[in-house]
């Protein structure tokens, strides 16, 4: 299994993803374009120590790859932000 570090590639910081911390308890990621659901799950709970309860993904026009990343409910998505240095 590779480096979760290779599969997260960076958060996304915008004003859309700012909310969705807050309001659905999701984090949003640029993720490597070959990863899945299970891979961007298992990176998210090795990086960061939380159990992630959903993972969608979609490849932009750009052809980079988003991953929206719900948390479980005992699991703060704005911690992990703030933990980030997004928040």
């Amino acid at each position: 299994m590779r480096d979760p570090n290779e599969i997260i590639i960076r958060p996304v910081v915008t004003e859309a993803s700012l909310e969705a911390v807050d309001g659905e308890n999701k984090l949003i990621f640029y993720v490597v374009r070959d990863a899945n659901k299970n891979t961007v799950k298992w990176a998210v709970e090795s990086l960061y120590e939380v159990v992630v309860e959903k993972v969608n993904t979609l490849i932009m026009p750009d052809g980079r790859k988003k991953a929206f990343v719900k948390l479980a409910p005992e699991y703060s998505a704005a911690e992990v932000a703030t933990n980030l240095g997004i928040f």
